[in-house]
């Protein structure tokens, strides 16, 4: 099971951070609609190469992705109410027992971003925590996808504090498809939020190591990127194998 605790106290800088120990935080994403089944065939090798948490593929992916890393410690993630989160409850659900069934073990879920905004916490709340509880009952995680780019900051706090009393594992700031993408201030004010009880995603634009660094030391102990390979090479990571 991924570490779901905050990262340590301990401030990395681009200059500091080990390629391994980064590559540990990343999971290698590949969410763009025209992705082809030969792109998730490297999208997997460059995952057991370098060492990423994990892989995360659109759900008509997961099963390739699953055996294609299987019997490596890569893990295996998808996405559900993606990217705009405003799918009913009862298709979120179906998404994540079809996911799990097919061998996801992480779980990116997008709030219902319209309900949240319109102050129906209950609706919101029980949402995430029907999807905690498959996620649970089938050894895998949840992360809460709240979309910062179109939440004030109380509505920032809001879906952090919903996101961690249902239950979820992870709560990440975007999905790589809105209006903007991960920030180091919206990093901190999650982290600052649900301290140490569980885990901050950042995704969203982030393609370098510095960027990555800068994430890291706002409190993200989880980044989802495109640009994997080319971040821990910045690092120092050899280059990959042909």
């Amino acid at each position: 099971m991924p570490q779901l605790t905050a990262p340590s106290s301990e401030k990395h800088t681009a200059a500091s951070l080990d390629w391994r120990s980064a590559a540990k935080l990343i999971d290698h994403t590949l969410l763009k609609p025209e992705g082809t089944r030969e792109q998730v065939r490297k999208l997997c090798q460059e995952a057991i190469e370098y060492g990423f948490c994990s892989v995360m593929v659109n759900p008509s992916n997961v099963a390739l992705a699953a055996s294609l890393v299987h019997g490596t410690p890569v893990l295996v993630g998808t996405v559900i109410g993606f990217p705009l989160g405003a799918n009913t409850t009862a298709t979120k659900r179906f998404e994540s027992e079809d996911a799990v069934r097919v061998g996801a073990q992480e779980l990116d879920m997008v709030i219902n971003i319209g309900a949240l905004k319109s102050g129906e916490r209950t609706l919101v709340g029980s949402e995430i925590k029907s999807l905690a509880d498959i996620a649970h009952a089938n050894g895998a995680i949840l992360k809460v996808i709240i979309e910062t780019a179109l939440l004030s900051t109380d509505e920032k706090i809001l879906a952090c504090q919903l996101s961690m009393d249902a239950g979820a594992d992870f709560v990440k700031t975007s999905t790589g498809f809105s209006s903007a993408g991960a920030t180091a201030p919206d990093v901190a004010l999650m982290r600052g939020v649900v301290g140490h009880n569980i885990g901050v995603k950042a995704a969203g634009g982030i393609r370098t190591a510095a960027d990555l660094c800068t994430l890291v030391e706002a409190g993200a102990n989880r980044i989802g990127a495109s640009a994997s390979v080319a971040i821990v090479r910045e690092l120092g990571a050899p280059e990959p194998k042909k």
